[in-house]
């Protein structure tokens, strides 16, 4: 007697766990243990948008051409083959604002249309313009405003990305917001990005490596990230409450049992 209802208090256990909801909390979970090689993915680099602020310096072996191309600021320094330090005279360097003509108006040059260039082509585009007044310079290009929103089950905030890293792609995203809660849907992630004027949304799945291969892998800025809650955490229960019933069972089986066997 005392067998048949160990056996039975055991079966009513294990019931009780095989009804408990599990999830796949696992990131690329359909990832093959052989696989160590994935397909290349080909990065889409940040492109200039109207409104993004670009920080613009130009480097060449003469102070005073240093300072008619960047608004006041002689940089001194080794540049050029010259042996000079690096001094600023005049109003900081404050950035250039994309109009929403999608151009700038850089000194000596003009107006320039940058949208829908990387930093690297306005770099190669300055380069050949500022050749036409001064030999060998060098030009450094900076996206000032790369940032993006997180929601939902990572907590809301904006995060901003420093101006030296144009390439942040969604893990590195969720690892700058602090990562899923374990209440986040993670086969149910919505990014939301503007392009071309149309604000376009792609939902991706975590679970599986065909994220890695995603146009949206990669972060552009003003991208949107909302993770989405499960059910228990939009309920506003926790898991223990939305099963009180079988934590309860579990619990007095298990009371049950150390009684029996003592």
């Amino acid at each position: 007697m005392k067998i048949n209802l160990v056996l039975f208090l055991s079966l009513l256990i294990f019931a009780s766990c095989s009804s408990l909801r599990t999830r796949n909390i696992v990131y690329f979970s359909d990832l093959e243990q052989q696989s160590l090689v994935t397909e290349p993915v080909e990065m889409k680099r940040l492109t200039i948008k109207p409104g993004d602020l670009l920080t613009i310096e130009v480097l060449t072996p003469n102070m005073q051409t240093n300072m008619l191309f960047n608004r006041g600021i002689i940089v001194e320094g080794d540049v050029g083959g010259g042996n000079q330090m690096a001094r600023q005279q005049g109003s900081q360097n404050e950035g250039y604002l994309v109009d929403t003509k999608g151009t700038i108006d850089f000194p000596v040059i003009g107006n320039m249309h940058v949208q829908g260039l990387s930093t690297e082509q306005v770099r190669d585009t300055l380069m050949l313009k500022v050749r036409e007044y001064v030999q060998d310079p060098i030009v450094k290009v900076r996206l000032q405003n790369f940032r993006f929103t997180m929601m939902g089950e990572t907590g809301p905030r904006v995060i901003a990305v420093p101006a030296d890293n144009e390439d942040v792609n969604l893990l590195e995203g969720l690892a700058m917001a602090g990562g899923i809660s374990i209440y986040g849907k993670m086969n149910n992630v919505l990014v939301i990005r503007e392009q071309d004027g149309q604000r376009i949304m792609a939902r991706l799945n975590l679970n599986s490596k065909e994220v890695l291969t995603s146009p949206y892998f990669y972060l552009q800025q003003n991208d949107i990230v909302y993770i989405e809650p499960d059910k228990a955490k939009a309920s506003g229960t926790s898991f223990i409450r939305r099963n009180w019933g079988f934590a309860a069972g579990i619990v007095s089986s298990a009371w049950v049992l150390y009684q029996l066997l003592k």
